[in-house]
């Protein structure tokens, strides 16, 4: 299983990335590959962030790179998370 760190490019820091942070528990990052799976993410941030995530949505933006939307669970804020990587 590969690191989180080698899937990910960077996390998203718009202003909507941080509303949906604070808003719905979700976290954004754009990914390296368009290959790298739902599951695959799940499992690597699950173990980098000793967190529990509910559910990993993917989509393929105009410029052509993939972005994971990750919904944590509601005992998980996902603003702790925000704090470390420095987007909040």
């Amino acid at each position: 299983m590969a690191n989180f760190w080698e899937l990910v490019a960077h996390p998203v820091t718009s202003e909507k990335a941080v509303r949906l942070i604070e808003s719905e528990n979700k976290l954004i990052f754009r990914m390296k590959s368009l290959k790298t799976t739902q599951a695959e993410i799940k499992k690597a941030f699950e173990e980098e962030f000793k967190v529990k995530a509910e559910k990993v949505n993917t989509l393929i933006d105009r410029k052509g790179t993939k972005k994971a939307v990750i919904k944590l669970k509601p005992e998980f804020p996902a603003g702790d998370i925000g704090v470390k990587l420095g987007i909040i």
